[in-house]
């Protein structure tokens, strides 16, 4: 009830009206069924421009931390709203941890649902695609979902009237599904890896974007930090890496 309220009454009729984005290939989103909408991350404003301009009713992996509520007021409002309108934790932190907290997610997807998440993990610090984390494999490969890439364009705030920051006639390019039906079920890190980076080349492709092999945290705020990395950048997510070999489906039993 929520999200229809809010996304009919408030985000859409904005986002059509003050923003107007473009989108293309709004046909590779299936009409039902699970399936995960993979996209790069510029602005926080597209975790509102995405939903607001697809036709089906998305679910979010949003960070675990925006649940929790425990830093005043305002955090209590976001993981208020996040619940109400059916968003989902997911658990960002890396290895065990985050593969335990795909649960929320996997049952999102298991219930038909079209889930959204930004690989990268957080907003890219200088317009580069940086380097996805392998939870959207882990999603993909457990759950069976196709994979649609989606590329944000023009999504960097702009100055408006009276100084405003806003947003200019941004893009939303949607791909073509991405099927891994022949790793389904592979837990390896080196499947992991070669899944999320065929994701983001995908990503890439529609975006034209530079490629930075690290993660983009590490740039914003970790080791990184301050640090040119230049030397990290590749022609593509994956350059130079080998396929792993599919899965084999056991053979069944003879008698």
């Amino acid at each position: 009830m929520w999200y229809e309220l809010f996304k009919r009454s408030i985000f859409a009729p904005y986002v059509r009206t003050a923003i107007r984005p473009w989108v293309i290939g709004a046909e590779n989103i299936p009409p039902e069924g699970g399936a995960i909408l993979a996209a790069n991350h510029l602005n926080a404003a597209e975790a509102i421009l995405l939903p607001a301009s697809v036709s089906r009713r998305m679910t979010f992996a949003a960070k675990a931390e925006l649940f929790r509520g425990d830093r005043g007021p305002v955090s209590k409002l976001v993981a208020w709203f996040l619940t109400a309108v059916g968003q989902v934790p997911m658990d960002r932190s890396g290895g065990s941890a985050s593969a335990s907290g795909l649960q929320p997610v996997l049952a999102a997807l298991a219930a038909g649902g079209l889930v959204g998440i930004f690989p990268e993990g957080t907003r890219s610090p200088d317009g580069r695609l940086y380097k996805g984390k392998t939870g959207v494999a882990r999603l993909a490969l457990a759950s069976g979902a196709p994979v649609i890439p989606v590329g944000m364009v023009g999504t960097e705030t702009v100055r408006g009237p009276l100084g405003i920051p806003t947003l200019s006639r941004p893009g939303i390019i949607i791909g073509r599904p991405l099927d891994f039906g022949e790793y389904r079920g592979a837990r390896d890190q080196r499947t992991l890896r070669y899944v999320t980076d065929r994701i983001m080349a995908a990503i890439q492709d529609l975006t034209g974007q530079a490629y930075v092999d690290v993660y983009g945290s590490r740039v914003k705020h970790g080791d990184l930090q301050g640090v040119d990395v230049s030397d990290r950048a590749l022609d593509h997510p994956g350059a130079g890496a080998d396929d792993p070999p599919p899965i084999v489906p056991a053979a069944p039993d003879a008698g």
